[in-house]
């Protein structure tokens, strides 16, 4: 099966084992642990920095999905009131992950946040959204 040319889906590289934001530097070390077999699909999930960089302007609403202790101290604080258009949902035995929406409401980024605290959880949506 060949996947040269096509970018594959975020739940097909999560199905490979592929992190939502896995970055296309991280493919280049593959070699060094003679996985190089895995080169093409990391290839077809992975980002350029350059591309995370400019999505930082996009419009949208950020959906956090929860189930770790250190996102439920987060949702528990006064702090999601401060973001314009966030969204807090709540899924059982889901790993917790931030998604970008764009607006036509279709994912537009989506990241995992399990090993995130809440400092980092709160600097990432200073980045991305507007505060109240």
């Amino acid at each position: 099966i060949s996947v040269y040319g096509a970018q594959l889906s975020s739940e097909a590289c999560r199905d490979l084992g592929f992190s939502s934001n896995l970055l296309c530097s991280s493919c280049n070390l593959l070699g060094q642990f003679n996985l190089n077999q895995l080169d093409p699909f990391c290839r077809q999930c992975c980002q350029e920095e350059a591309q995370l960089e400019t999505r930082k302007v996009m419009e949208g609403s950020l959906i956090i999905f929860l189930s770790f202790l250190q996102t439920v101290a987060f949702v528990r604080s006064d702090k999601p009131k401060l973001f314009r258009g966030l969204q807090i949902k709540y899924v059982r035995g889901s790993d917790p992950v931030l998604k970008l929406l764009d607006d036509s409401g279709n994912i537009a980024e989506e990241l995992s946040i399990l090993k995130w605290n809440t400092d980092s959880v709160e600097e990432f949506l200073s980045e991305k959204l507007e505060r109240l």
